[in-house]
């Protein structure tokens, strides 16, 4: 492994994935699902760190929300697998509690959050790569949920669109411990340099860039 170069904070984003209420707080449909993987990670002052971090120097923070409207009717008819349970629990529903951001990392002047979020990748059904285009992004580094599914699936698209990816590894939460730790240790550095999210602020703050976790096959 080696050292990856500074980190311009200009061309820099931190990308916030589904921060809401539906996963990150007591109430919400989907909470108790995560809360213990949350709680493992500290996922929530380890992300309101970076996001400070990112402010600070310059950096732009996006937030991607999903929502839908009531009844569903932006997806399939017969949804299965990871949205058949959105479904199934009413979770993000447009306007609702559930779907609102939630207070510890809620958009401020200067963020960006990102509209069309419909299924899992955060470019697929979105304007995201336009934005980072347009602004000179070329660095993205992400956090928030599933870290097998939405953070995921982000990650791969951004890595086969030629983005520099970082996945803060203590700013996710998955449904089990195994599902997180494998999802880390093994898909992860293929597609993406796995870092903390303190280490990354750290860069952002003028620091040497992390060493570099990622790895071929």
């Amino acid at each position: 492994m080696s050292d990856t170069p500074a980190i311009d904070p200009k061309r820099t984003a931190v990308v916030l994935i589904e921060y809401q209420n539906d996963f990150t707080t007591e109430g919400g449909t989907l909470h108790g699902a995560v809360k213990d993987v949350m709680e493992s990670t500290g996922m929530m002052k380890n992300t309101a760190d970076v996001v400070d971090a990112a402010r600070a120097a310059g950096a732009t923070v996006i937030h991607s929300p999903i929502s839908f409207a009531a009844g569903y009717a932006e997806i399939s008819s017969t949804p299965y697998g990871i949205l058949a349970g959105v479904v199934e629990s009413n979770s993000f529903v447009k306007d609702s509690w559930g779907a609102a951001f939630v207070d510890e990392v809620s958009p401020v002047d200067g963020d960006i959050v990102i509209e069309g979020k419909r299924g899992l990748d955060a470019f697929a059904s979105t304007n995201l790569d336009f934005i980072l285009r347009s602004k000179g992004i070329d660095t993205i580094a992400l956090a928030g949920f599933l870290t097998n599914c939405c953070v995921e699936s982000t990650m791969r698209s951004g890595y086969e669109r030629g983005y520099q990816v970082y996945t803060l590894t203590d700013c996710l939460a998955a449904t089990s411990q195994d599902e997180h730790d494998n999802a880390i240790a093994k898909d992860y550095p293929m597609f993406s340099r796995p870092v903390s999210g303190g280490a990354f602020a750290d860069a952002l703050g003028g620091g040497a860039g992390p060493a570099d976790t990622s790895r071929g096959y």
